[in-house]
């Protein structure tokens, strides 16, 4: 049992023996170049021993050996060395106890065991309980001190910005322990290369340039070293500089793998209504379903723009795409091509990104087109549920990669995607025309409630019809409210009605069970699987609305599009050239009332084939852990698809792999994706340039006509959703499964979101006033606080 060594007897490898602290001091100290303050670490096995009562002698005996040799009269730091602690992952900053200017071997071994001792603090626990981390042990750094004049930290990526091409420094006269605790204002400078771009000081300065260029130099070496941004703790002295510490600073969002070349990305999760990390699978099935190749980072995916941004043709199609449907989006990528330092200047080409050539003839607003889209689709599906069912093995990992050809033939078919647009369009065309000729602003909302065959906003509709089987059953309610047993279905007929009630679910689960939250991550659960999570929502619905509900509210949105329509076309014909403008907006019209419905039906059909997949999936996941190749069925999760091929032929897995795997996602479910990201590192969000709102509002994107006043809900998760009838609900994103709580509340603000996805759709279609797209808003609108969202002008003010 080793009690004590050197840094010189340490490299990084040994994070289980001396800390995540203790080995990134053994590996700076090996660096060519590198000085580090000498030092040793109590280990583990040492600590364990410490922490069960006194300091054993043999202890205190290697201790005392190693201050003799170092020099038993000076000064030490003595810092906590968690195993856990400084990793890529997790910092574990303050959580642990660290004490400098310790002078004497007794002081020296009763700051070793308070060290040791707060591995078990409450803050501790609590920080290892949320961050998911379990076993975790504790060493001890003692490191002699400097007699610095000069300390403090750089990051070798702008902890701000994320771009990793510039460092920041941070110093202070004397030692850094006032600049860590925030009891000073540190000078600050911001380097490229050589150059220092900026500098922020308070008066006669810390540091000269040449010492900040002399750090950050040090400070690319030991990330190279790494390889991965690093925050370092350094000091200045009379004879040089000292590094005292490196760890990865994990607070960045990671950068897809790096070719040198210079890229600007789009993240696919905004546009989704999905920015929750993915498991491997799901990124792996995603991309094997969409038509552009996407890229990895964070466990998110994003698109490649950068030749598209090169292209004054490209360029210009991309940027008024997003200002119709995200206009933080443009907003970002204005800021990076007015610096003119990124993106490169190309030729015109043909981007690839517009929509259908110009010059297709129009389409006719006919009912019949999305109808047979539909019925070959569904077809289609049926021939998959019957052609996977038997298969297992590398069959059915072959069978469901040429499905998923079929399944983007059928999600990205030309006559759909034709329609698709043709709707958009149309809402685009009358909110500007009409606006223009009558001055009536978003005129498509109203025009857009309950157009037919819309099957996401169907859903949250046919809920209230369940709700309808459940309310005249007192047994069962008392029942639904008390369970939290996802089988409850199967209990369900024991209780009075409860056959009824059991029926009517399960009818709604077979039409809409493979939906649920994050649903393009195919590893993500769905109401099938969980149906508990619907049960708030349900016993809501059986609370708030009377029988019929669903019938009324359809037919309510109906009669209301069909008035706006006559009042709209009867204003327009009493105009100069009515007639004209009238027969215009009246074949626009019939377009959104046609066609806007099969907006959501692409990925309803998507996400019936993923559930297809994914029980077959499990089925085989069952099969590997019954025979001892895998240990549980969801870590089929962490492999990739075209990974699982080698895991069946060759009956093993690589657990560490699997390890590393599940680190990441934990670790990257905390990050916030940007809308667009660039190789170099920088999250660019936009903002939104706008006077015209009261001081202290919140602004986002108008989608959804209409102004109302409410209590705001601040709901992230779907499953605590308790929402009371005129409640406006506030949530990051919502995808198709958020739909069932929009017959319920007044208004819906969101963080992400644009013009055409799917929460702006359904709230337009319901006649909820909307804004999405309001950077921090689950944030900065606290659960419970007066709100009045502002649908028609975009913006959400919050009230006393």
């Amino acid at each position: 049992m080793t009690n004590v060594l050197g840094f010189e007897e340490i490299d990084r490898t040994q994070v289980a023996v001396v800390g995540g602290k203790g080995a990134s001091l053994g590996e700076l100290s090996r660096l060519e170049g590198i000085r580090v303050p000498p030092g040793f670490c109590v280990t583990t096995d040492a600590c364990a021993r410490i922490a069960a009562g006194a300091i054993p002698g043999d202890v205190k005996s290697d201790i005392a050996r190693w201050v003799e040799r170092l020099g038993a009269s000076d000064a030490y730091a003595v810092r906590s060395s968690a195993t856990a602690e400084d990793a890529a992952t997790t910092s574990f900053a303050g959580q642990h106890d660290s004490y400098l200017n310790v002078v004497g071997l007794d002081a020296i071994l009763a700051h070793v065991q308070r060290c040791c001792a707060s591995l078990f603090t409450e803050r501790a626990v609590a920080y290892r309980e949320r961050n998911g981390i379990g076993e975790a042990r504790m060493a001890v750094v003692v490191q002699r001190m400097v007699a610095a004049r000069a300390a403090g930290v750089m990051f070798t990526a702008d902890p701000l910005s994320g771009n990793r091409t510039i460092a920041t420094v941070e110093a202070v006269a004397g030692l850094g322990e006032a600049l860590v605790a925030g009891h000073v204002n540190a000078d600050r400078y911001q380097v490229r290369g050589d150059a220092v771009l900026s500098r922020t000081v308070g008066g006669e300065p810390v540091l000269g340039d040449a010492e900040v260029t002399a750090l950050v130099k040090l400070g690319r070496r030991i990330e190279a070293h790494h390889g991965a941004p690093q925050d370092i703790e350094w000091c200045v002295s009379n004879d040089g500089i000292d590094i005292v510490q490196s760890r990865p600073i994990t607070t960045l969002f990671p950068v897809p793998p790096d070719d040198g070349e210079n890229h600007v990305y789009l993240s696919v999760g905004h546009q989704q209504m999905m920015t929750d990390a993915f498991k491997p699978l799901g990124l792996s099935i995603w991309q094997l379903t969409t038509l552009r190749p996407m890229a990895e980072a964070g466990s998110r995916l994003f698109v490649d723009v950068t030749r598209v941004l090169a292209t004054p043709r490209g360029r210009a199609s991309l940027l008024e795409s997003f200002r119709k449907s995200d206009p933080l989006v443009p907003d970002a990528l204005q800021a990076l091509l007015d610096r003119g330092d990124f993106v490169p200047s190309l030729p015109d080409a043909d981007p690839g990104w517009a929509p259908p050539a110009d010059g297709a003839p129009p389409v006719e607003p006919d009912p019949a087109i999305p109808a047979a889209l539909v019925a070959e689709t569904t077809a289609s599906i049926a021939d998959a549920e019957r052609g996977i069912h038997d298969l297992s093995g590398t069959a059915l990992l072959d069978f469901i990669a040429s499905d998923l050809a079929e399944l983007k033939t059928a999600a990205f078919k030309p006559r759909g995607l034709q329609i698709i647009m043709a709707a958009m369009n149309a809402i685009w065309w009358l909110n500007e025309n009409i606006h223009a000729w009558l001055g009536e602003g978003n005129v498509a909302d109203t025009l857009s409630q309950s157009v037919p065959d819309n099957v996401t906003s169907e859903m949250g509709l046919a809920l209230l019809d369940v709700a309808d089987a459940i309310r005249s059953h007192p047994a069962v309610i008392t029942f639904l409210e008390r369970t939290d047993r996802d089988d409850f279905l199967d209990v369900l007929p024991t209780v009075a009605g409860g056959a009824e009630a059991r029926a009517a679910i399960e009818a709604w689960l077979e039409r809409y069970g493979m939906r649920g939250t994050g649903e393009i991550d195919i590893t993500r659960p769905r109401w099938s699987e969980r149906p508990t999570v619907l049960l708030p929502i349900l016993l809501a619905n059986v609370r708030t609305f009377e029988h019929g509900a669903g019938a009324r509210r359809f037919e309510q949105g109906r009669s209301e599009a069909e008035r706006k329509a006559a009042e709209i076309l009867a204003r327009l014909r009493a105009l100069p050239d009515g007639e004209a403008k009238a027969a215009e907006a009246k074949r626009n019209i019939e377009l959104v009332r046609a066609f806007a419905g099969y907006r959501e039906y692409p990925k309803y059909a998507m996400i019936t084939r993923y559930f297809i997949y994914k029980r077959a999936l499990l089925r085989e996941a069952d099969r590997l852990v019954k025979e001892g190749i895998l240990r549980e069925r969801e870590e089929i999760f962490y492999l990739r698809f075209e990974e699982l091929h080698d895991v069946i032929r060759s009956g093993h897995v690589d657990r560490a792999l699997l390890r590393q795997r599940e680190d990441a996602y934990r670790a990257h479910t905390a990050l916030r994706p940007p809308r667009v990201l660039t190789s170099a590192g920088e999250a660019l969000n936009g903002a939104y340039r706008r006077g015209d709102v009261p001081a202290g509002a919140l602004v986002g994107s108008a989608v959804s006509t209409g102004t109302v006043e409410g209590r705001a809900r601040v709901v992230v998760d779907l499953a605590m959703a308790e929402i009371e009838p005129g409640d406006i609900l506030v949530t990051t994103f919502t995808d198709p499964s958020w739909t069932p709580l929009f017959v319920a509340i007044r208004g819906l603000v969101t963080e992400v979101g644009g013009l055409m996805t799917h929460g702006a759709v359904i709230a337009r279609e319901y006649g909820l006033p909307a804004i999405v797209g309001v950077e921090n808003a689950t944030r900065l609108i606290r659960d419970g606080q007066r709100i009045r969202i502002h649908g028609t002008e975009g913006y959400v003010e919050l009230l006393p």
